[in-house]
């Protein structure tokens, strides 16, 4: 930092004069500004005067920096707050008379006398300073100090440490400066503006930025609303904003003190009486404060954090917000924003209540319960379940109940790598086989090896794979219609040897399937080969494949929707400080999928639910609502659900995120399982939240899911287990789930594990990759 020079007896003169002359240009508010022709011939000023030219200021109100808000799709809700400075910009006509006519007693009870500079107090603080060599004095007028506000912000605006240096530093150089603007600052604005700005602008405690934001803090109200009392406390922050902060109980008495003497200055410029004055003062500080929490971030956002840290996320990465990331961050956190997120507050809530449910936040077993929900058809997300709770600081790095990665999104919006699908896959394989052309109820021999050269059109593996059903079991003939619904491993196998992969991948894909890591969200699955890679033969099982819970909602919404895909958005919309309207990341909603291929995918996961042998029957909601769902397990590490209605699609994730940790012989939530399923855990999470949410918004039962004549024909060969039956559930038809061949092949409830990393929900898989 540049050092301050010594005060020679001729500076000393110099200043002096200058001081002068320019409380007497001030004053009289010529059109001439005189200054810097007399400021010419002074070389000793001159060298201490940066600028006579007030360029590159800029003292716009709506150009402070505001904090930014989230708001939950209801538009009031309010869920997260973001600034570098707290902040919220307000016209003077809503803030309240007192708290005007407080500040101006408090800090320049000539302002409305003088023209920017008030000679009476240049005069007293240059006497105490420089010739009476006692403390520095300010003497500053409210336009003063509303410039150097403005300098200052401007410095650190621009990261400039030496301009902000200048801005702050006790030197009459920066007191001669803060002079001339001012006086320029009072031909262009009025006195009504000015003050506007100063109120907007001053420091009013600890992280406490402009009238509005103390008004809230300290009494729980607007500024539009203070009162004589609340706005002679405010008023006396300014000076020391650390030290009289009255919501800090040591400052207490000091800030009391600091306020009587505001109200005997408003008192002696005759804005209150004596009676409103002494009634004032003898009311104690702390009985008339009303605290508000004044935490910023989604840490400060509770059950909804996990949704605002995924809202924040989807800022930054998108280029609607700025070009850079750097461009992105200022505008969150000082564009004074107002975001209106996809959050439906009875979604988020059902689905964290849902998942801390299931297993509570400290669970000696430190699973986690991670689940996402979005409206079909328009891909809005609905809502977050994470059964922990969100925290940033670094303590959360030790402790297995807090986190703040949130689970169920991508990599990329602050999740993590994703988690293998499971049988929740196979959903996808009939999308596909349909659009090759194929029946629901064609029925497939059962593969046994499936010879990646010679078995899998198209495909260019090394490997052989040896695939079979729970327990070890072979295949046997059947549908893939009943392959779905008694999750058989073999009846997908048997499905890519007619279709191959790549119809699959591409099926995937068009229906919002995507990897969850960053490396490879943006890879399409047909090329992801490598060191055993998704594009194998048990990626029909989604044994080779990782995604987040979100992606798995968005690709059973598609189904949901009659085949229509979005992009899932969590913002609707974003005004600005002035209230413009700004781009948002769009959904882009197209029609993926044919219809009729959509409402029969429907149907075969409804039958999977409504057969008495199906694998989701567990997953059937109340009131026998029509429901559509899969389960999975995948190896002993994750269990899976997913479904939806109509109304939403929600996908349900069990495990240790980590990948630690697995589910043999443990307790978890104080129950002991040797072997854990998706229906103790995650089938019942799932129904939970959908039945909550649904009541609470009142849904009513949708009839949706009827499967195409197209699609669903029978073969002249179908077996038993694949013909359908007169019997009828939520009235939709049922197939008998056959007989002789099926029965006691499915004893347990969900029976689901895997070798080698290759999932096989009902079934099991041998052999590598």
């Amino acid at each position: 930092m540049p050092k301050k020079k010594s005060l020679t007896a001729k500076r000393v003169l110099s200043l002096f004069l200058a001081y002068v002359l320019l409380c007497l240009a001030g004053g009289v508010v010529t059109s001439a500004f005189f200054l810097p022709a007399v400021f010419a011939s002074n070389n000793v000023v001159r060298a201490i005067v940066p600028s006579l030219q007030v360029e590159g200021i800029d003292f716009n109100v709506t150009d402070l920096p505001q904090q930014s808000r989230l708001y939950a799709s209801d538009g009031t809700t309010q869920i997260g707050t973001f600034y570098a400075q707290n902040r919220i910009v307000v016209p003077l006509k809503k803030i309240s008379k007192p708290m005007r006519q407080a500040v101006v007693s408090r800090e320049d009870r000539r302002f409305f006398r003088h023209a920017g500079v008030d000679i009476q107090g240049v005069m007293r603080a240059f006497v105490a300073t420089y010739v009476k060599k006692g403390a520095t004095q300010g003497g500053s007028s409210l336009t003063q100090q509303y410039v150097k506000n403005v300098l200052l912000l401007q410095a650190q605006e621009d990261n400039d440490p030496i301009a902000e240096y200048h801005a702050s530093e006790e030197t009459v150089a920066r007191k001669l400066r803060e002079m001339l603007i001012a006086v320029q600052m009072e031909k262009t604005y009025s006195k009504l503006e000015i003050l506007q700005g100063y109120l907007n602008i001053a420091q009013f405690g600890r992280g406490i930025y402009g009238v509005e934001m103390a008004a809230r803090r300290y009494f729980s109200t607007t500024a539009d609303k203070l009162d004589i009392v609340q706005a002679a406390t405010i008023a006396a922050i300014t000076k020391n904003p650390a030290a009289f902060d009255p919501s800090v109980e040591s400052n207490q008495k000091a800030s009391q003190r600091e306020r009587n003497i505001v109200l005997d200055l408003m008192y002696q410029e005759e804005y209150i009486s004596q009676k409103q004055r002494d009634e004032a003062k003898a009311k104690p500080l702390k009985d008339t404060l009303k605290l508000q929490d004044a935490q910023a971030g989604c840490s400060a956002s509770g059950d909804a954090a996990f949704f605002c840290d995924y809202v924040t996320k989807k800022i930054l990465n998108s280029k609607e917000f700025g070009k850079t990331i750097e461009e992105r961050k200022k505008l969150l956190y000082e564009g004074g924003l107002d975001i209106y997120t996809t959050m439906d507050v009875n979604a988020n809530s059902a689905a964290m209540k849902a998942a801390r449910a299931a297993i509570p936040a400290d669970d000696a077993s430190k699973m986690e319960v991670m689940m996402a929900a979005i409206k079909p058809g328009t891909g809005e997300v609905l809502g977050f379940g994470i059964n922990k709770i969100y925290d940033t600081s670094p303590e959360a790095n030790n402790d297995p109940a807090r986190t703040a990665m949130n689970f169920a999104v991508d990599q990329i919006d602050g999740g993590g790598s994703g988690f293998p699908v499971g049988s929740t896959w196979k959903p996808i394989n009939l999308v596909a086989w349909m659009r090759k052309g194929h029946s629901i109820n064609e029925v497939l021999p059962a593969p046994g090896v499936v010879n990646l050269y010679r078995d899998i059109p198209g495909f260019r593996g090394v490997n052989t794979w040896d695939v079979k059903n729970s327990g070890g079991t072979p295949g046997y003939a059947e549908s893939p219609l009943d392959g779905l619904v008694n999750s058989h491993n073999t009846t997908q196998a048997a499905m890519a040897k007619v279709i191959g992969l790549e119809p699959i991948a591409q099926a995937a894909e068009d229906i919002g399937f995507h990897q969850a890591s960053k490396q490879k969200m943006n890879m399409h699955l047909k090329d992801d080969t490598a060191n055993g890679g998704a594009y194998q033969a048990p990626l029909v099982i989604g044994g080779t494949v990782s995604a987040a819970p979100l992606t798995m909602a968005n690709v059973y919404a598609t189904i949901a929707a009659k085949g229509v895909e979005c992009t899932p958005i969590a913002i609707k919309k974003v005004t600005d400080a002035t209230g413009a309207e700004l781009d948002v990341p769009k959904a882009n909603c197209h029609q993926a999928v044919d219809p009729d291929i959509a409402e029969t995918v429907a149907y075969a996961m409804n039958q999977g639910v409504v057969r008495p042998n199906g694998q989701a029957r567990t997953a059937q909601l109340a009131n026998n609502r029509k429901t559509f769902a899969k389960t999975g397990t995948n190896e002993n590490t994750y269990m899976l659900t997913g479904g939806f209605v109509p109304q939403i699609a929600a996908f349900v994730a069990v495990g240790n995120a980590d990948g630690n940790s697995d589910f043999d012989n443990k307790t978890i939530n104080g129950v002991y399982h040797r072997t854990w399923f998706g229906s103790y855990i995650a089938t019942p999470t799932w129904k939970n939240f959908m039945d909550t949410y649904l009541t609470a918004i009142n849904a009513p039962n949708v009839d949706y899911g009827t499967p195409s004549s197209k699609y669903a024909a029978t073969s002249n060969s179908t077996s038993k287990s694949s013909r359908l039956s007169t019997n009828t559930t939520n009235g939709t038809t049922s197939g008998t789930g056959g007989t002789g061949d099926t029965s006691g092949q499915y004893t347990q409830t969900q029976n689901d594990t895997t070798t080698g990393g290759n999932q096989t929900e009902g079934g099991q898989t041998t052999g590598g990759q």
